[in-house]
């Protein structure tokens, strides 16, 4: 009996051991953890944080240096307008990211975000009525220029990029303007970063287009004058957000509920400018699902259907109809199987799919259409080679004949086709040459004969050339036509 009892006793403390081995290991993984986790945290910490590396009172003094408008920089605003709207008129995209980089626009816009930040209503003042300034003298040079300038194709891609804004425009806004103003405060300001902001976030070009719109299109202006409003919300809202991160300190004689105000304002604007972005980028998502399940439609159903010709398709997305045109018969049994395929397609199987065949034109007789069309062609060339011929005998009657009448009308004179043929061959400048003969009387008794050759020169010759020109023919119209005297008149 004792060596049963000793016996359990034994296995009893073996399982507390165990479990107590257990739960050290589970201890020490749990410390181990906390201990990745850490060293995980600090990384990040070190890695992400941006607050040590802020020169406050420099980032502050530097923002409101680039709010007044005056002087230089308004004349630079005006030769970056004019380079964009050249470049927007050129489609070229290097000329319109060089206007962006010398844009001086980007000052009042972070000067509206650091004053609502700071509660400085002097700076947010002064930060309007220079953004105020420079739209309206941007707007005023971009109409000039395309009201007056002559252009061709007004509405280039780089315009029409312009006109409709969605809410991608709003993400590269506020993340352009959220590395811009980070970039600002740190200490050493980053310059490809503020170059390459200005870039992505494009105030100028959206300008430019809105002059366009003033100058020719109201619908244009509406449309770029949006895209222009959402870059400088969320780029003034990405640099309020920002500030407050690095905790840039109040200005004590503010006053408080004024700027609450100020923020809430600025709140609801920025909401309001938000939705018709998202409500078109949602659009833009919708019409893209229908455009890929269209485009899979038409190659793996059509495309790859030998029996069928499709001629074109044009889709509504607005009223969710499908109208394919083909070349040839359709059967009913292709079109029941057409319309029973794009059920399976999940974006456009709410879409109604309208066949247009051309009943009249199947591949054989479209194929005996064009073998007449090459017959009729080689026919018409048979007929103009003779004609041709024909012509070129005509030609030579006419010359006959002129010599004829001419040696009739002037016997022991030069043959006057001859001559002119001669005189074009000499002086290939001349555009009209004509001679005649005329009786002249000085005394009005004694009548003299004068020779006159009636001649016309190409415009682009100056008057010293054609003297020079006149002064030759005359030498060989005299050795020509065996005369002492002979008169050069201009027609």
């Amino acid at each position: 009996m004792s060596d049963e009892n000793k016996f359990n006793f034994s296995e009893e403390e073996a399982q507390v051991n165990k479990e107590k081995a257990v739960e050290e290991s589970k201890e020490a993984v749990r410390k181990d953890a906390e201990g990745l986790w850490q060293s995980i945290k600090r990384f990040l910490n070190e890695l992400l944080d941006f607050r040590d590396d802020t020169d406050r009172d420099a980032t502050v003094e530097a923002i409101k240096n680039d709010i007044p408008f005056k002087g230089a920089t308004a004349w630079i605003l005006v030769c970056s307008i004019m380079v964009a709207s050249v470049g927007l008129n050129a489609n070229s995209p290097a000329v319109v990211i060089g206007a962006m980089l010398i844009s001086p626009l980007m000052g009042p816009i972070l000067g509206v975000g650091l004053s609502i930040a700071i509660n400085d209503i002097d700076t947010l003042k002064k930060s309007l009525i220079n953004l105020a300034t420079m739209i309206v003298l941007s707007l005023l040079t971009a109409y000039l220029f395309f009201k007056f300038f002559p252009t061709a194709d007004l509405m280039t891609n780089e315009l029409f990029g312009r006109t409709k804004p969605d809410l991608r425009d709003v993400l590269i806004a506020f993340f352009g303007g959220a590395a811009l103003i980070i970039a600002r405060t740190k200490k050493g300001t980053i310059a490809s970063v503020i170059f390459g902001v200005a870039i992505a976030t494009a105030l100028m070009p959206p300008l430019c287009t809105a002059g366009y719109g003033l100058a020719h299109d109201w619908e244009i202006f509406i449309g770029a004058m949006y895209l222009f409003t959402i870059n400088t919300i969320f780029i003034a809202l990405a640099t309020f957000l920002v500030l407050k991160v690095l905790r840039f300190p109040m200005l004590k004689y503010a006053n408080s509920k004024k700027r609450k105000r100020i923020a809430r304002f600025a709140s609801l604007v920025a909401v309001l400018v938000m939705a018709p972005a998202i409500w078109t980028f949602y659009n833009f998502i919708i019409q893209k699902g229908f455009e890929g399940d269209y485009n899979s439609f038409i190659a793996d159903e059509i495309d790859s259907n030998n029996e069928l010709w499709l001629q074109k398709g044009t889709p509504n997305w607005e009223d969710k109809q499908i109208t394919l045109y083909f070349n040839g018969e359709v059967s009913d049994q292709i079109v029941a199987n057409l319309e029973n395929k794009i059920k399976t397609y999940d974006k456009i199987k709410d879409f109604e799919l309208e066949i247009k065949g051309n009943r009249n034109r199947s591949f054989d007789k479209i194929s005996d259409a064009y073998d007449r069309a090459i017959r009729d062609l080689d026919q018409k060339d048979l007929i103009i080679s003779g004609l041709q011929e024909q012509i070129e005998e005509l030609k030579a009657n006419i010359t006959n004949l002129n010599k004829q009448i001419e040696s009739k009308n002037a016997q022991g004179t030069v043959s006057f086709t001859n001559l002119s043929r001669d005189a074009k061959v000499r002086f290939n400048e001349l555009e009209y040459f004509g001679y005649s003969k005329m009786l002249e009387s000085k005394d009005f008794i004694n009548i003299d004969t004068v020779t006159i050759a009636n001649v016309r020169w190409k415009v682009a010759l100056s008057d010293s050339i054609i003297v020079s020109r006149e002064r030759d023919l005359q030498e060989w119209l005299q050795k020509a036509l065996q005369v002492d005297t002979i008169v050069i008149q201009r027609n």
